[in-house]
């Protein structure tokens, strides 16, 4: 039996020991960082000095390609390097707006609540929506406080597609007002209510050299940072701004291609003194792929100037962070 036959069996089997109660994995380090089932489109959040990390999971089997997603995955770590899987959170029957297909999302805390903002196919509104769920813990179990999508493809008239509507990221600035970004093909931006689950004002549009998808907002120093997929296959860039509503100030690839996987999500966080970018490939087993994804965590690095040094994929991961 070879090492990789090997490796690929004892996966299966904690899956199966997982799914029937009896193992909850922890997952040890290198890259991918989850490999104890397909992973995609991750989001991070920090809170009481645990990072919960936010996943879709790929469920297509091969040889079938696609995007088959049916839930939403939480995983938690205290190092970056070992986590814990907690049971399913969410899926997009828990949302009364929601058919399926449960693409990116973000989860943000806010006065002790945990805000998930979520993509999915609408029920009866032609295309994909963004959504909120609530919970009080950052684990679930998420509930629905709308019935209602917050986006839908009928309020973005300006693009012919029905998946412009995806992959929101939400920002709370220091001021304690929240921002929306998202969008596929356009990058857009809107202001929540300080409820968080209804929008307030208008729509408007961020211009960024060869936007596909993919936006994720942070900050560091005084600067603010907005990151997103580039082109097809997908490379990852970013701009910078003094301001959450920009203007934006284009700065380069951050992210080159992730191997054999046509997309590039991101995710970027502050932990313990270190800076973490969080990303997916298709790099697990002989099946990963573009539609078979895998998260995978290596060191986010500035320069003096605060412009981001290129990221370096590795194989190794990162290190415990005590």
């Amino acid at each position: 039996m070879t090492r990789l036959t090997t490796f690929t069996s004892k996966i299966a089997q904690l899956s199966l020991l997982s799914a029937i109660g009896i193992f909850t994995p922890v997952v040890q380090a290198a890259n991918p960082a989850i490999t104890n089932t397909f992973t995609a489109d991750p989001a991070a959040l920090v809170h009481n000095n645990i990072v919960y990390l936010y996943a879709g999971h790929d469920q297509c089997k091969p040889p079938r390609n696609g995007y088959e997603m049916h839930e939403w995955l939480v995983y938690s770590s205290d190092d970056m390097v070992n986590w814990q899987e907690h049971p399913v959170p969410l899926k997009p029957a828990d949302l009364a707006w929601a058919k399926d297909e449960a693409w990116a999302s973000q989860v943000v805390e806010k006065d002790g609540k945990f805000y998930w903002y979520v993509t999915a196919q609408h029920k009866t509104i032609h295309g994909k929506a963004i959504g909120v769920a609530v919970s009080d813990s950052p684990t679930g179990p998420f509930t629905d406080p709308r019935g209602t999508a917050l986006i839908t493809n009928d309020m973005t008239t300006d693009t012919k597609i029905s998946w412009d509507d995806i992959d929101p990221t939400v920002f709370i600035d220091d001021d304690g007002q929240a921002y929306m970004y998202w969008g596929n093909q356009k990058c857009r931006w809107i202001k929540l209510k300080s409820n968080m689950i209804e929008t307030e004002g208008e729509i408007h549009t961020v211009d960024l050299p060869n936007y596909t998808e993919a936006p994720w907002i942070h900050k560091h120093g005084d600067w603010y940072y907005l990151s997103y997929a580039y082109g097809f296959p997908e490379k990852t860039a970013y701009a910078m701004s003094k301001s959450i509503t920009g203007p934006w100030e284009y700065k380069g690839i951050l992210n080159e291609l992730a191997g054999n996987c046509n997309t590039n999500h991101q995710a970027i966080i502050e932990f313990k003194g270190k800076d973490y970018f969080i990303y997916h490939n298709g790099g697990l087993t002989t099946d990963g792929g573009s539609f078979r994804r895998s998260v995978c965590i290596d060191y986010l690095y500035y320069n003096d100037d605060g412009t981001i040094k290129r990221i370096i994929m590795t194989s190794e991961g990162v290190s415990p962070n005590n």
